[in-house]
């Protein structure tokens, strides 16, 4: 079926069904390659960062390679060790009677883990959308192109298969066109969850670790 010839034939809402189905496919197809690519640099610098940064000699070493490095875990050392500073510029004053070390660091690197842990969810709420909704939209204008085909034939007075076949079957390509735009959205999404539900359950193994290792660092322990 050439799709163009549908276009021509077709009225000016199945025209507008068929354009904005091309456009959730080009952004969805361009959100699936933007958050592949992503997410491969990501995962990446994620193992090169973590194997080394407990293999550093002392946190120093640690610390400058978390400062050299853009991975997450990267990030999550250095606001651990911002915090740590700034906890202890800060002990003697109110802050340090208010809260303890360890309440202030679990708080801080949880802020760090939800705002991370949000930067691998972008994109996938429109692959949701596009997924659940294009269906329906090329249903739509199946429904509507044979009841316009239909209007066509009456008006006519000619109802033939010859007559009744093309413009039906080119209404029909609307919801070939709605699962062709849903299915690699909804594909690409599960395997989008699946990755970032992994990439999440490493992040949280560390930040656990390096709260652990600030406490140390901190040489107060748990009040």
């Amino acid at each position: 079926m050439d799709l163009s010839l549908v276009l021509h034939s077709g009225d000016p809402i199945l025209q507008s069904v068929f354009g904005l189905l091309v456009l959730m496919s080009v952004v969805s197809w361009v959100v699936i390659i933007a958050r592949s690519r992503l997410l491969w640099v990501m995962k990446r610098h994620q193992q090169k960062f973590m194997a080394s940064f407990w293999e550093a000699g002392d946190w120093q070493e640690a610390l400058g390679l978390a400062e050299r490095h853009q991975a997450p875990a990267a990030k999550l050392a250095r606001a651990g060790a911002d915090s740590l500073r700034h906890y202890r510029a800060h002990e003697g004053g109110g802050l340090g009677k208010a809260v303890s070390l360890d309440d202030y660091l679990v708080r801080n690197l949880r802020t760090k883990l939800s705002q991370e842990t949000a930067k691998m969810e972008r994109g996938l709420t429109w692959l949701a959308t596009t997924g659940s909704v294009s269906p329906f939209i090329g249903l739509f204008g199946t429904v509507w192109g044979i009841y316009h085909a239909l209007v066509g034939i009456a008006t006519a007075g000619n109802a033939s298969l010859a007559t009744v076949a093309a413009p039906i079957g080119e209404a029909l390509v609307a919801t070939a066109a709605g699962l062709a735009v849903a299915i690699p959205a909804v594909i690409a999404y599960n395997a989008f969850i699946r990755t970032n539900r992994r990439f999440a359950q490493e992040l949280d193994g560390f930040t656990h670790d390096l709260h652990a290792q600030l406490l140390t660092e901190g040489g107060h322990g748990v009040r």
